[in-house]
């Protein structure tokens, strides 16, 4: 059987659609499942946001020490400052790894006015991702789920959404790639070889980019799929029924695989530990047969 078909019957078994890219870094050779199909980045956009402002800092156009306050009027929904009880202040670069490590909304939109929102269709234009587009960041896309559920507020969306059916749900622009933030598989992996060949900026830049992907700190999704000495960095995405994540697997003999695997479920529940194992099962499979 075929890697390809392997691993389409892994994602099935879990009741998962799923597109997946995985690429040698350094000699090209890939395996894919519709790795060209539009998907909903979510999260994963982070990674070309925290890019930019890499590279921005490299160039003398930021200072990373810059100090930023986090009031409650900046704090959005998810993991990070959005739980605080009190004002936070944090340095840019605090604001680029809580976006990284933890995937924390409020400071990729705080990280994404400071670099400036209009750079990263600029950023992704110039990388060659032809494929990616970026209509705001988190606050916009938050905005626009409120406004696609009729809610003003955080507690009025609170109320409503829960009740909402699935096909209401699923209807929502947040989780169509035409209306929102959205690229390819391939496109992901070609940012993260650019990444990991130096070649997305000054390498300094590139470097940054993989210290911080390095520190994510979930690792049930493709890190699962890898044991030590392998050093696997990531960064995950998610919506109701969205499994996303991307990244770069390095083996100890100096070959680097970057993979991207956009995965939807049959089913809008937001924790699924088995889709989750599945894609790192999936990452492993095509890495080994790259390696074979």
């Amino acid at each position: 059987m075929r890697t390809e078909e392997s691993i389409a019957r892994r994602f099935a078994s879990v009741g998962v659609a799923a597109r997946l890219h995985v690429v040698d870094v350094d000699d090209g050779r890939e395996v894919g499942i519709q790795p060209d199909e539009p998907v909903v980045l979510a999260s994963v956009f982070k990674i070309l946001l925290v890019l930019e402002f890499a590279r921005q800092v490299v160039a003398g156009q930021l200072d990373s020490a810059e100090r930023v306050l986090v009031r409650a009027e900046d704090r959005l929904g998810g993991w990070g400052m959005a739980g605080c009880a009190d004002d936070v202040e944090v340095s840019l670069r605090d604001l680029a790894y809580f976006a990284m490590s933890v995937s924390d909304n409020t400071a990729a939109d705080l990280l994404m006015r400071r670099v400036g929102p209009d750079t990263l269709p600029l950023l992704a234009a110039e990388l060659g991702l032809a494929r990616t587009r970026v209509v705001g960041g988190p606050r916009e896309l938050l905005a626009s789920v409120f406004a696609d559920v009729g809610a003003r507020t955080e507690a009025e969306f609170a109320g409503i959404f829960p009740g909402l059916p699935e096909e209401r749900v699923r209807a929502l622009r947040v989780f169509d790639p035409e209306q929102t933030t959205s690229g390819t598989a391939r496109d992901m992996t070609r940012l993260l070889s650019l990444i990991w060949r130096g070649e997305a900026g000054p390498e300094p830049a590139c470097a940054m980019v993989q210290d911080l992907m390095g520190q994510q700190i979930f690792w049930t999704r493709i890190p699962s799929g890898f044991a030590p000495p392998v050093r696997v960095a990531v960064k995950s995405g998610s919506l109701p029924g969205l499994h996303n994540e991307a990244g770069v697997a390095e083996y100890p003999d100096g070959r680097r695989y970057a993979i991207a695997i956009f995965a939807r479920a049959e089913r809008l529940d937001a924790r699924r530990i088995d889709v989750d194992l599945a894609m790192g099962e999936a990452a492993r499979a095509a890495v080994e047969a790259l390696r074979a």
